[in-house]
């Protein structure tokens, strides 16, 4: 009774009355109370109630604070070695030089993009000229950030961004906190039930993709070559997608992170490179995935000045510029690599890491995935045999039993593996 009267006693005042009354309404409803005050109701964005925005996530969840001490982690991005001792120099010749310690320019140091000029320009040699410093290419705090700023600038609510599943986890709270919708179309696994199908059997089915376009749809994600599955997109695939991109008008994000990492002679191709390409698409780089430095959070953006003056914009005032002495040193990196073809070296070396897990997979009888790049391999574990009555912690609750799997094999077997349903959303 009293809170109807309160209620239509609001809606006859003027608005001035109205939020006074409604604020002690609001302080009169607080019943829990700390040290004899009450506890402020702080209602979050709607934005947090999407794309698993408030969900423990799972680098969280199976985070080192989590495991055993002395458990192997093969599960997050990252390995066991440091970046080569003449980058890890730079960075402390950037430490004692005054200039590189304080801000950068919002677009990046100029050795830095100038390092990038020079590394990628012969890889967009169908342009005709190098590219432009100015106008082309941003540096960001990492490719996350670079990719959350493109969608900042190019996202109106309700825009449809397609994403192949399973996919880089952050693609989909980057796309909803920015009121996109995302729209998933699967890379569908080979059918047939050989021991070792590689990445490249991982298909995309076009019709389908065709399909998943509308009206709305105002950009489509590429990974290539591909987190987690490993598949280098062909020239075909690719040629496929720019005609749909081009008949329907998409932006393209094409996040090439891992393009330093291919194995087997298969051929990277930039989809930027393809026919009527350039104009729509921004490449996506990473120091961090180059130089084994992810913790740098050093990341680029490459692609024509329509595309790249809008994400400028939006990472000017999302982060201002990127770590200033870290560049320097990503700059070095990217000014030698060719030279001591370190490139090469490193390729060679996780190509023999990734044989060696997979003669074990083979050992232990699993099912897997062989990856043409990136360093991730993804193995079928319906096999592991689990207790019916092992307790898990409250995290897990609902997740799928490669979330519970991959909690068994840590705790118990002392390996560190992450689930990829967190990356599927069929």
């Amino acid at each position: 009774m009293i809170r109807l009267g309160l209620l239509r006693a609001l809606q006859n005042s003027s608005r001035s009355t109205r939020n006074l009354v409604s604020r002690r309404l609001l302080l009169r409803s607080m019943s829990d109370t700390t040290n004899g005050r009450a506890k402020p109701n702080l209602p979050v964005a709607d934005r947090m109630h999407t794309g698993r925005a408030m969900a423990q996530d799972v680098w969280s969840i199976f985070n080192a604070a989590n495991l055993p001490a002395d458990c192997i982690n093969l599960g997050q991005g990252y390995m066991n070695f440091a970046p080569p001792q003449w980058i890890k120099d730079a960075a402390d010749v950037a430490l004692a030089t005054t200039i590189a310690n304080h801000y950068s320019h919002p677009k990046g140091r100029i050795r830095l993009r100038e390092a990038i000029r020079d590394h990628y320009s012969p890889q967009f040699a169908s342009l005709g000229r190098p590219l432009d410093v100015e106008t082309e290419i941003l540096v960001t705090s990492g490719a996350n950030e670079g990719q959350y700023s493109m969608f900042t600038a190019f996202l109106n609510p309700g825009d449809e961004v397609i994403m192949f599943e399973p996919f880089f986890d952050q693609y989909l709270p980057s796309v909803t906190f920015n009121a996109g919708v995302p729209v998933y179309v699967p890379l569908h696994p080979p059918k047939d039930s050989s021991q070792k199908p590689t990445s490249a059997e991982w298909t995309i089915d076009f019709d389908e993709l065709r399909r998943a376009i509308t009206s709305k749809t105002k950009m489509i994600i590429i990974n290539t070559p591909h987190n987690p599955v490993g598949k280098v997109f062909t020239r075909s695939e690719l040629e496929q997608i720019a005609v749909l991109a081009e008949e329907f008008n998409l932006i393209v994000m094409s996040d090439e992170v891992y393009d330093c990492l291919v194995f087997d002679d298969k051929e990277h191709v930039r989809f930027a490179t393809l026919p009527g390409m350039w104009d729509r698409t921004v490449t996506v780089g990473s120091a961090g995935k180059s130089f084994a430095a992810t913790g740098w959070r050093i990341g680029w953006l490459i692609g024509p000045p329509a595309l790249i003056g809008p994400t400028l914009a939006a990472t000017t005032r999302i982060v201002f510029c990127t770590n200033s002495p870290l560049q320097e040193a990503a700059a070095a990196g990217l000014e030698q690599a060719n030279k001591r073809q370190f490139f090469e070296t490193q390729v060679r070396e996780y190509a023999s890491r990734r044989d060696v897990l997979l003669s074990a997979f083979d050992k232990l009888g699993l099912r897997y995935t062989v990856p043409e790049g990136s360093y991730f391999v993804l193995v079928d574990i319906s096999k592991v045999k689990i207790p019916d009555d092992y307790q898990y912690p409250p995290s897990l609750d609902g997740r799928g039993k490669d979330f519970k799997a991959s909690w068994f094999i840590a705790q118990e077997l002392g390996v560190s593996t992450i689930p990829v349903s967190e990356a599927i959303l069929l």
